[in-house]
Protein backbone atom coordinates (compact mmCIF):
# COMPACT_ATOMS: atom_id res chain seq x y z
CA UNK A 1 0.00 0.00 0.00
CA UNK A 2 1.48 3.33 -1.07
CA UNK A 3 1.66 5.90 1.72
CA UNK A 4 0.76 9.09 -0.09
CA UNK A 5 0.23 11.45 2.85
CA UNK A 6 2.80 13.14 5.07
CA UNK A 7 3.09 12.80 8.81
CA UNK A 8 3.68 16.22 10.33
CA UNK A 9 5.69 16.92 13.47
CA UNK A 10 5.74 20.57 14.52
CA UNK A 11 8.72 21.76 16.51
CA UNK A 12 7.63 24.39 19.05
CA UNK A 13 10.47 26.81 19.72
CA UNK A 14 9.97 29.58 22.24
CA UNK A 15 11.87 32.85 21.87
CA UNK A 16 12.71 35.66 24.28
CA UNK A 17 14.06 39.19 24.06
CA UNK A 18 17.09 39.38 26.33
CA UNK A 19 15.77 42.39 28.23
CA UNK A 20 12.58 40.51 29.15
CA UNK A 21 12.34 37.77 31.81
CA UNK A 22 13.25 34.45 30.19
CA UNK A 23 11.00 32.47 32.58
CA UNK A 24 8.02 34.10 30.88
CA UNK A 25 8.83 32.24 27.67
CA UNK A 26 9.83 29.03 29.46
CA UNK A 27 6.66 28.79 31.54
CA UNK A 28 4.38 29.90 28.73
CA UNK A 29 5.90 27.32 26.38
CA UNK A 30 5.34 24.59 28.95
CA UNK A 31 1.75 25.69 29.42
CA UNK A 32 1.19 25.75 25.66
CA UNK A 33 2.55 22.23 25.18
CA UNK A 34 0.50 20.96 28.11
CA UNK A 35 -2.66 22.54 26.68
CA UNK A 36 -2.03 21.07 23.23
CA UNK A 37 -1.26 17.61 24.55
CA UNK A 38 -4.34 17.60 26.77
CA UNK A 39 -6.66 18.58 23.91
CA UNK A 40 -5.04 17.05 20.82
CA UNK A 41 -2.40 14.58 21.98
CA UNK A 42 1.36 14.76 21.55
CA UNK A 43 1.75 13.10 18.15
CA UNK A 44 1.87 16.32 16.09
CA UNK A 45 4.25 18.39 18.23
CA UNK A 46 7.71 18.44 19.74
CA UNK A 47 8.76 20.85 22.51
CA UNK A 48 12.26 22.11 21.90
CA UNK A 49 13.79 21.99 25.40
CA UNK A 50 17.36 22.84 24.53
CA UNK A 51 17.05 26.60 24.86
CA UNK A 52 14.92 29.68 24.66
CA UNK A 53 16.08 31.51 21.54
CA UNK A 54 17.55 34.87 22.50
CA UNK A 55 20.48 35.03 20.06
CA UNK A 56 21.71 33.74 16.73
CA UNK A 57 23.74 31.06 18.55
CA UNK A 58 20.59 29.90 20.32
CA UNK A 59 18.84 29.90 16.94
CA UNK A 60 21.41 27.47 15.51
CA UNK A 61 21.12 25.23 18.58
CA UNK A 62 17.33 25.13 18.37
CA UNK A 63 17.44 24.48 14.63
CA UNK A 64 19.75 21.50 15.09
CA UNK A 65 17.59 20.14 17.90
CA UNK A 66 14.28 20.18 16.02
CA UNK A 67 15.92 18.69 12.93
CA UNK A 68 17.38 15.89 15.06
CA UNK A 69 13.92 15.31 16.54
CA UNK A 70 12.51 14.77 13.04
CA UNK A 71 10.41 17.92 12.89
CA UNK A 72 9.25 18.89 9.40
CA UNK A 73 7.24 21.95 10.46
CA UNK A 74 7.99 24.80 12.84
CA UNK A 75 6.08 26.98 15.30
CA UNK A 76 7.95 30.05 16.51
CA UNK A 77 6.29 30.99 19.80
CA UNK A 78 6.79 34.48 21.16
CA UNK A 79 6.65 33.97 24.91
CA UNK A 80 7.50 37.64 25.24
CA UNK A 81 8.53 40.44 22.87
CA UNK A 82 11.03 38.16 21.14
CA UNK A 83 14.33 38.74 19.30
CA UNK A 84 13.14 39.85 15.88
CA UNK A 85 16.38 38.95 14.05
CA UNK A 86 17.08 35.57 15.62
CA UNK A 87 13.48 34.36 15.45
CA UNK A 88 13.12 35.21 11.78
CA UNK A 89 16.52 33.68 10.97
CA UNK A 90 15.21 30.51 12.58
CA UNK A 91 12.30 30.55 10.15
CA UNK A 92 14.60 31.37 7.25
CA UNK A 93 16.93 28.44 7.84
CA UNK A 94 14.23 25.90 8.66
CA UNK A 95 13.37 23.91 5.53
CA UNK A 96 9.65 23.35 5.88
CA UNK A 97 6.35 25.10 6.63
CA UNK A 98 6.40 27.48 9.58
CA UNK A 99 4.05 29.57 11.67
CA UNK A 100 4.30 32.33 14.27
CA UNK A 101 2.06 32.93 17.28
CA UNK A 102 2.42 34.93 20.46
CA UNK A 103 1.51 34.78 24.14
CA UNK A 104 -1.21 36.95 25.62
CA UNK A 105 -0.84 38.43 29.10
CA UNK A 106 -2.31 36.21 31.81
CA UNK A 107 -3.59 38.55 34.50
CA UNK A 108 -4.14 42.17 35.41
CA UNK A 109 -2.23 41.36 38.60
CA UNK A 110 1.02 40.55 36.75
CA UNK A 111 1.54 43.55 34.50
CA UNK A 112 4.71 44.76 36.20
CA UNK A 113 7.30 41.96 36.11
CA UNK A 114 5.03 39.50 34.32
CA UNK A 115 4.21 41.52 31.22
CA UNK A 116 5.67 40.02 28.03
CA UNK A 117 4.62 42.45 25.26
CA UNK A 118 4.39 39.67 22.67
CA UNK A 119 1.47 41.58 21.16
CA UNK A 120 4.05 44.22 20.23
CA UNK A 121 6.74 41.73 19.26
CA UNK A 122 4.47 40.05 16.75
CA UNK A 123 4.45 43.23 14.68
CA UNK A 124 8.23 43.32 14.49
CA UNK A 125 8.41 39.62 13.72
CA UNK A 126 6.01 39.98 10.79
CA UNK A 127 7.94 42.98 9.47
CA UNK A 128 11.21 41.05 9.62
CA UNK A 129 9.63 38.11 7.83
CA UNK A 130 8.70 40.46 5.00
CA UNK A 131 12.18 42.00 4.93
CA UNK A 132 13.69 38.55 4.41
CA UNK A 133 10.97 37.31 2.00
CA UNK A 134 10.09 34.46 4.34
CA UNK A 135 6.72 32.77 3.99
CA UNK A 136 5.03 31.85 7.25
CA UNK A 137 1.51 31.16 8.45
CA UNK A 138 0.22 33.76 10.87
CA UNK A 139 -3.22 32.98 12.37
CA UNK A 140 -6.14 35.38 11.97
CA UNK A 141 -5.55 36.65 15.52
CA UNK A 142 -2.12 35.33 16.45
CA UNK A 143 -2.04 36.32 20.15
CA UNK A 144 -3.63 34.17 22.83
CA UNK A 145 -3.29 32.19 26.03
CA UNK A 146 -2.02 28.60 26.12
CA UNK A 147 -5.34 27.10 25.00
CA UNK A 148 -5.78 29.68 22.25
CA UNK A 149 -2.31 29.08 20.84
CA UNK A 150 -2.82 25.32 21.05
CA UNK A 151 -5.87 25.75 18.80
CA UNK A 152 -3.82 27.90 16.41
CA UNK A 153 -1.16 25.21 16.11
CA UNK A 154 -3.81 22.56 15.54
CA UNK A 155 -5.29 24.70 12.75
CA UNK A 156 -1.79 24.83 11.25
CA UNK A 157 -1.48 21.02 11.01
CA UNK A 158 -3.46 20.52 7.75
CA UNK A 159 -1.85 23.62 6.26
CA UNK A 160 1.62 22.36 7.12
CA UNK A 161 0.79 18.93 5.71
CA UNK A 162 -0.33 20.40 2.40
CA UNK A 163 2.64 22.77 2.05
CA UNK A 164 5.11 20.01 2.92
CA UNK A 165 3.40 17.54 0.59
CA UNK A 166 3.47 19.96 -2.36
CA UNK A 167 7.20 20.40 -1.93
CA UNK A 168 7.60 16.62 -2.20
CA UNK A 169 5.02 15.91 -4.93
CA UNK A 170 5.47 14.56 -8.43
CA UNK A 171 2.57 14.69 -10.86
CA UNK A 172 2.68 11.94 -13.46
CA UNK A 173 0.69 12.74 -16.58
CA UNK A 174 -0.21 10.72 -19.65
CA UNK A 175 -1.10 12.99 -22.52
CA UNK A 176 -1.48 15.04 -24.53
CA UNK A 177 -4.72 16.72 -23.58
CA UNK A 178 -7.72 15.64 -25.65
CA UNK A 179 -8.67 17.73 -28.68
CA UNK A 180 -10.98 20.66 -27.86
CA UNK A 181 -9.95 20.52 -24.20
CA UNK A 182 -7.77 23.61 -24.12
CA UNK A 183 -9.27 24.31 -20.69
CA UNK A 184 -7.20 21.43 -19.33
CA UNK A 185 -4.02 22.66 -21.03
CA UNK A 186 -2.51 25.17 -18.61
CA UNK A 187 1.08 26.45 -18.31
CA UNK A 188 3.15 24.17 -16.07
CA UNK A 189 5.61 26.89 -15.05
CA UNK A 190 3.61 27.57 -11.89
CA UNK A 191 4.05 23.95 -10.79
CA UNK A 192 7.77 24.52 -10.52
CA UNK A 193 7.18 27.84 -8.77
CA UNK A 194 5.35 26.09 -5.93
CA UNK A 195 7.82 23.20 -5.71
CA UNK A 196 5.94 20.49 -7.62
CA UNK A 197 7.70 18.22 -10.12
CA UNK A 198 5.95 16.85 -13.19
CA UNK A 199 6.69 13.90 -15.45
CA UNK A 200 4.81 14.08 -18.75
CA UNK A 201 4.44 10.86 -20.71
CA UNK A 202 2.81 9.75 -23.94
CA UNK A 203 -0.30 7.59 -23.80
CA UNK A 204 1.70 5.26 -26.06
CA UNK A 205 4.12 4.75 -23.15
CA UNK A 206 1.14 3.90 -20.97
CA UNK A 207 -0.28 1.50 -23.57
CA UNK A 208 3.06 -0.31 -23.81
CA UNK A 209 3.23 -0.67 -20.02
CA UNK A 210 -0.37 -1.90 -19.93
CA UNK A 211 0.33 -4.61 -22.51
CA UNK A 212 3.35 -5.78 -20.52
CA UNK A 213 0.98 -6.40 -17.58
CA UNK A 214 -1.11 -8.92 -19.54
CA UNK A 215 -1.57 -12.12 -17.50
CA UNK A 216 -0.03 -10.47 -14.42
CA UNK A 217 -0.34 -12.97 -11.57
CA UNK A 218 -1.82 -10.28 -9.30
CA UNK A 219 -4.85 -9.64 -11.55
CA UNK A 220 -7.19 -12.20 -9.89
CA UNK A 221 -6.54 -10.69 -6.46
CA UNK A 222 -7.38 -7.19 -7.72
CA UNK A 223 -10.50 -8.49 -9.48
CA UNK A 224 -11.67 -10.10 -6.24
CA UNK A 225 -11.20 -6.80 -4.44
CA UNK A 226 -13.20 -5.00 -7.13
CA UNK A 227 -15.99 -7.57 -6.85
CA UNK A 228 -16.11 -7.06 -3.10
CA UNK A 229 -16.28 -3.28 -3.47
CA UNK A 230 -18.95 -3.32 -6.18
CA UNK A 231 -21.19 -5.95 -4.61
CA UNK A 232 -24.56 -5.97 -6.35
CA UNK A 233 -23.36 -3.06 -8.48
CA UNK A 234 -21.01 -5.33 -10.43
CA UNK A 235 -22.93 -5.05 -13.71
CA UNK A 236 -19.95 -5.44 -16.04
CA UNK A 237 -17.91 -8.39 -14.67
CA UNK A 238 -16.44 -9.08 -18.09
CA UNK A 239 -14.29 -5.93 -17.95
CA UNK A 240 -12.87 -6.32 -14.44
CA UNK A 241 -9.74 -8.24 -15.48
CA UNK A 242 -8.73 -5.49 -17.92
CA UNK A 243 -9.43 -2.83 -15.28
CA UNK A 244 -7.32 -4.75 -12.76
CA UNK A 245 -4.50 -4.96 -15.33
CA UNK A 246 -4.71 -1.20 -15.81
CA UNK A 247 -4.73 -0.51 -12.06
CA UNK A 248 -1.58 -2.59 -11.60
CA UNK A 249 0.00 -0.75 -14.53
CA UNK A 250 -0.55 2.62 -12.87
CA UNK A 251 0.61 1.48 -9.44
CA UNK A 252 3.78 -0.07 -10.85
CA UNK A 253 4.43 3.04 -12.94
CA UNK A 254 4.17 5.18 -9.81
CA UNK A 255 6.71 3.08 -7.95
CA UNK A 256 9.10 3.02 -10.90
CA UNK A 257 8.85 6.72 -11.67
CA UNK A 258 8.35 8.58 -8.39
CA UNK A 259 12.10 9.12 -8.17
CA UNK A 260 13.14 11.13 -5.13
CA UNK A 261 9.62 12.42 -4.50
CA UNK A 262 7.60 11.12 -1.55
CA UNK A 263 4.13 11.71 -2.98
CA UNK A 264 2.46 11.28 -6.35
CA UNK A 265 -0.69 12.19 -8.22
CA UNK A 266 -1.77 11.23 -11.73
CA UNK A 267 -3.29 13.19 -14.60
CA UNK A 268 -4.69 10.45 -16.81
CA UNK A 269 -5.86 10.08 -20.36
CA UNK A 270 -9.32 8.66 -21.03
CA UNK A 271 -10.32 9.65 -24.61
CA UNK A 272 -10.57 9.88 -27.63
CA UNK A 273 -8.44 6.84 -28.55
CA UNK A 274 -8.15 5.32 -25.07
CA UNK A 275 -11.37 3.30 -25.26
CA UNK A 276 -10.77 1.78 -28.69
CA UNK A 277 -7.15 0.81 -27.93
CA UNK A 278 -7.38 -0.28 -24.29
CA UNK A 279 -10.90 -1.66 -24.70
CA UNK A 280 -12.45 0.09 -21.69
CA UNK A 281 -12.66 3.46 -19.94
CA UNK A 282 -10.49 4.05 -16.84
CA UNK A 283 -13.05 5.84 -14.64
CA UNK A 284 -13.48 3.07 -12.06
CA UNK A 285 -9.74 2.58 -11.66
CA UNK A 286 -9.34 6.34 -11.23
CA UNK A 287 -11.95 6.22 -8.46
CA UNK A 288 -10.18 3.36 -6.70
CA UNK A 289 -6.76 5.01 -6.69
CA UNK A 290 -8.23 8.32 -5.57
CA UNK A 291 -9.96 6.43 -2.77
CA UNK A 292 -6.54 5.16 -1.67
CA UNK A 293 -5.07 8.66 -1.49
CA UNK A 294 -3.54 8.77 -4.99
CA UNK A 295 -5.66 11.32 -6.86
CA UNK A 296 -6.18 10.61 -10.56
CA UNK A 297 -7.69 13.37 -12.65
CA UNK A 298 -9.53 12.86 -15.92
CA UNK A 299 -8.64 14.27 -19.34
CA UNK A 300 -5.01 14.98 -18.39
CA UNK A 301 -6.14 17.82 -16.14
CA UNK A 302 -2.86 18.59 -14.41
CA UNK A 303 -4.13 21.40 -12.18
CA UNK A 304 -7.25 19.41 -11.43
CA UNK A 305 -4.99 16.60 -10.23
CA UNK A 306 -2.98 19.10 -8.18
CA UNK A 307 -6.18 20.48 -6.64
CA UNK A 308 -7.39 17.00 -5.75
CA UNK A 309 -4.08 16.24 -4.06
CA UNK A 310 -4.25 19.40 -1.93
CA UNK A 311 -7.78 18.55 -0.86
CA UNK A 312 -6.80 14.98 -0.02
CA UNK A 313 -4.11 16.25 2.35
CA UNK A 314 -6.14 19.07 3.91
CA UNK A 315 -9.29 17.00 4.46
CA UNK A 316 -7.45 13.74 5.23
CA UNK A 317 -10.18 12.12 3.18
CA UNK A 318 -11.20 11.07 -0.32
CA UNK A 319 -11.89 13.83 -2.86
CA UNK A 320 -13.23 13.85 -6.39
CA UNK A 321 -13.02 15.89 -9.58
CA UNK A 322 -16.27 16.96 -11.22
CA UNK A 323 -17.53 19.08 -14.05
CA UNK A 324 -19.50 22.13 -12.96
CA UNK A 325 -21.88 20.56 -15.34
CA UNK A 326 -25.53 21.42 -15.80
CA UNK A 327 -28.29 23.53 -14.37
CA UNK A 328 -31.07 22.00 -12.29
CA UNK A 329 -34.31 22.02 -14.31
CA UNK A 330 -36.95 24.38 -12.98
CA UNK A 331 -39.55 21.64 -12.58
CA UNK A 332 -37.09 19.55 -10.56
CA UNK A 333 -36.16 22.56 -8.43
CA UNK A 334 -39.81 23.42 -7.80
CA UNK A 335 -40.79 19.89 -6.83
CA UNK A 336 -37.80 18.84 -4.75
CA UNK A 337 -35.83 21.88 -3.54
CA UNK A 338 -38.02 24.98 -3.39
CA UNK A 339 -39.61 25.48 0.01
CA UNK A 340 -37.51 22.69 1.53
CA UNK A 341 -34.33 24.79 1.63
CA UNK A 342 -33.40 28.46 1.37
CA UNK A 343 -31.55 27.94 -1.90
CA UNK A 344 -32.65 29.73 -5.05
CA UNK A 345 -32.61 28.01 -8.42
CA UNK A 346 -29.39 29.81 -9.33
CA UNK A 347 -27.75 28.55 -6.14
CA UNK A 348 -28.05 25.02 -7.48
CA UNK A 349 -26.30 23.05 -10.21
CA UNK A 350 -25.23 19.49 -10.94
CA UNK A 351 -21.67 18.32 -10.47
CA UNK A 352 -20.90 15.40 -12.77
CA UNK A 353 -18.19 13.20 -14.17
CA UNK A 354 -18.36 9.99 -16.12
CA UNK A 355 -17.68 7.65 -13.23
CA UNK A 356 -14.53 8.64 -11.33
CA UNK A 357 -15.90 9.25 -7.82
CA UNK A 358 -14.88 6.76 -5.12
CA UNK A 359 -17.62 4.37 -4.06
CA UNK A 360 -17.17 5.58 -0.47
CA UNK A 361 -18.65 8.93 -1.51
CA UNK A 362 -21.61 7.60 -3.48
CA UNK A 363 -25.05 6.90 -2.04
CA UNK A 364 -25.17 3.85 -4.32
CA UNK A 365 -23.07 2.67 -7.24
CA UNK A 366 -23.07 0.40 -10.27
CA UNK A 367 -20.44 -0.48 -12.84
CA UNK A 368 -21.76 0.69 -16.22
CA UNK A 369 -20.73 1.97 -19.62
CA UNK A 370 -19.86 5.55 -20.54
CA UNK A 371 -23.08 6.86 -22.01
CA UNK A 372 -21.60 9.89 -23.79
CA UNK A 373 -18.85 7.91 -25.50
CA UNK A 374 -21.27 5.10 -26.38
CA UNK A 375 -23.17 7.50 -28.58
CA UNK A 376 -20.36 7.15 -31.13
CA UNK A 377 -18.64 3.89 -30.14
CA UNK A 378 -19.58 0.28 -29.41
CA UNK A 379 -20.80 0.00 -25.82
CA UNK A 380 -18.35 -2.79 -25.00
CA UNK A 381 -15.30 -0.48 -25.33
CA UNK A 382 -16.88 2.12 -23.03
CA UNK A 383 -17.38 -0.15 -20.01
CA UNK A 384 -15.64 0.91 -16.82
CA UNK A 385 -17.54 3.80 -15.26
CA UNK A 386 -18.77 3.86 -11.66
CA UNK A 387 -22.20 5.44 -11.71
CA UNK A 388 -24.23 6.66 -8.77
CA UNK A 389 -25.57 9.69 -6.96
CA UNK A 390 -23.07 11.44 -4.72
CA UNK A 391 -23.96 11.07 -1.05
CA UNK A 392 -25.63 14.14 0.51
CA UNK A 393 -23.63 16.26 2.90
CA UNK A 394 -21.34 19.29 3.23
CA UNK A 395 -18.77 19.90 0.51
CA UNK A 396 -16.11 22.39 -0.54
CA UNK A 397 -15.84 23.08 -4.28
CA UNK A 398 -12.40 24.50 -5.06
CA UNK A 399 -9.57 24.68 -7.61
CA UNK A 400 -6.02 25.93 -7.98
CA UNK A 401 -5.22 26.93 -11.55
CA UNK A 402 -2.52 28.51 -13.64
CA UNK A 403 -4.76 30.48 -15.98
CA UNK A 404 -4.19 31.56 -19.57
CA UNK A 405 -2.04 34.52 -18.47
CA UNK A 406 0.19 32.24 -16.33
CA UNK A 407 -1.06 33.62 -13.02
CA UNK A 408 -1.90 31.35 -10.11
CA UNK A 409 -5.58 31.75 -9.28
CA UNK A 410 -7.93 29.80 -7.06
CA UNK A 411 -11.46 29.60 -5.84
CA UNK A 412 -13.13 28.12 -2.79
CA UNK A 413 -16.88 27.77 -2.21
CA UNK A 414 -18.53 25.87 0.61
CA UNK A 415 -21.93 24.31 0.18
CA UNK A 416 -23.61 20.92 0.17
CA UNK A 417 -24.83 18.01 -1.90
CA UNK A 418 -28.60 17.96 -1.54
CA UNK A 419 -30.57 14.75 -0.82
CA UNK A 420 -32.20 14.95 -4.24
CA UNK A 421 -32.21 12.08 -6.73
CA UNK A 422 -30.40 13.23 -9.87
CA UNK A 423 -32.39 11.13 -12.39
CA UNK A 424 -29.22 11.14 -14.53
CA UNK A 425 -26.06 9.14 -15.24
CA UNK A 426 -22.40 9.17 -14.20
CA UNK A 427 -21.00 10.11 -10.81
CA UNK A 428 -23.33 13.00 -10.15
CA UNK A 429 -25.00 15.08 -7.47
CA UNK A 430 -27.27 18.08 -7.00
CA UNK A 431 -25.08 20.77 -5.45
CA UNK A 432 -26.12 23.93 -3.66
CA UNK A 433 -23.76 26.83 -2.93
CA UNK A 434 -25.07 30.16 -1.63
CA UNK A 435 -24.97 32.84 -4.35
CA UNK A 436 -23.56 30.32 -6.83
CA UNK A 437 -25.07 32.08 -9.85
CA UNK A 438 -23.17 35.30 -9.20
CA UNK A 439 -20.01 33.41 -8.28
CA UNK A 440 -20.25 31.37 -11.48
CA UNK A 441 -20.54 34.50 -13.63
CA UNK A 442 -18.25 36.96 -11.90
CA UNK A 443 -15.43 34.73 -10.72
CA UNK A 444 -15.39 31.39 -12.57
CA UNK A 445 -16.20 32.85 -15.97
CA UNK A 446 -14.55 36.23 -15.46
CA UNK A 447 -11.25 34.73 -14.25
CA UNK A 448 -11.04 32.02 -16.91
CA UNK A 449 -11.46 28.85 -14.86
CA UNK A 450 -12.13 25.55 -16.65
CA UNK A 451 -15.17 23.38 -16.03
CA UNK A 452 -13.39 20.90 -13.75
CA UNK A 453 -13.54 21.55 -10.03
CA UNK A 454 -12.24 19.52 -7.10
CA UNK A 455 -14.65 18.50 -4.36
CA UNK A 456 -13.71 17.84 -0.73
CA UNK A 457 -16.36 16.21 1.41
CA UNK A 458 -16.72 18.67 4.28
CA UNK A 459 -16.09 22.36 4.86
CA UNK A 460 -12.38 23.07 4.47
CA UNK A 461 -12.38 26.63 3.14
CA UNK A 462 -10.41 28.00 6.08
CA UNK A 463 -7.45 25.65 5.60
CA UNK A 464 -7.52 25.78 1.79
CA UNK A 465 -7.45 29.58 1.85
CA UNK A 466 -4.33 29.55 4.04
CA UNK A 467 -2.63 26.91 1.89
CA UNK A 468 -3.23 28.94 -1.26
CA UNK A 469 -1.87 32.08 0.41
CA UNK A 470 1.18 30.25 1.73
CA UNK A 471 2.20 28.81 -1.65
CA UNK A 472 2.01 32.21 -3.30
CA UNK A 473 -1.49 32.82 -4.65
CA UNK A 474 -2.21 36.54 -4.30
CA UNK A 475 -5.12 37.17 -1.94
CA UNK A 476 -7.05 39.08 -4.61
CA UNK A 477 -6.69 36.02 -6.88
CA UNK A 478 -8.48 33.70 -4.42
CA UNK A 479 -12.18 33.91 -5.16
CA UNK A 480 -15.10 32.82 -3.06
CA UNK A 481 -18.86 33.09 -3.32
CA UNK A 482 -19.57 36.64 -2.18
CA UNK A 483 -22.60 36.98 0.09
CA UNK A 484 -25.66 38.88 -1.11
CA UNK A 485 -25.04 42.60 -1.00
CA UNK A 486 -21.28 42.34 -1.61
CA UNK A 487 -20.66 43.21 -5.26
CA UNK A 488 -18.01 41.61 -7.48
CA UNK A 489 -15.87 44.22 -9.31
CA UNK A 490 -17.33 43.12 -12.66
CA UNK A 491 -20.91 42.86 -11.42
CA UNK A 492 -23.38 45.33 -12.93
CA UNK A 493 -24.65 47.45 -10.02
CA UNK A 494 -28.03 47.86 -11.75
CA UNK A 495 -28.59 44.16 -12.38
Amino acid sequence: MINNKPKIKIGIVAVSRDCFPEPLSVNRRKALVEAYTKKYGADDIYECPICIVESEIHMVQALEDIKKAGCNALCVYLGNFGPEISETLLAKHFDGPKMFCAAAEESGNSLMDGRGDAYCGMLNASYNLQLRNIKAYIPEYPVGDAEDCADMIHDFVPIAKAVYALNHLKIISFGPRPLNFLACNAPIKQLYNIGVEIEENSELDLFEAFNKHANDKRIPEVVADMEKELGKGNKKPEVLAKLAQYELTLLDWVEAHRGYREFVAIAGKCWPAFQTQFGFVPCYVNSRLTGRGIPVSCEVDIYGCLSEFIGTIVSDDVVTLLDINNSVPKDMYNSEIKGKTNYTLQDTFMGFHCGNTCSKKLAFCEMKYQKIMARALPIEVTNGTLEGDIAPGPITFYRLQSTADNILRAYIAQGEVLPVATRSFGSIGVFAIPEMGRFYRHWLIEKGFPHHGAVAFGHFGKSLFEVFKYIGVAVDEIGYNQPAGVRYPTENPWR
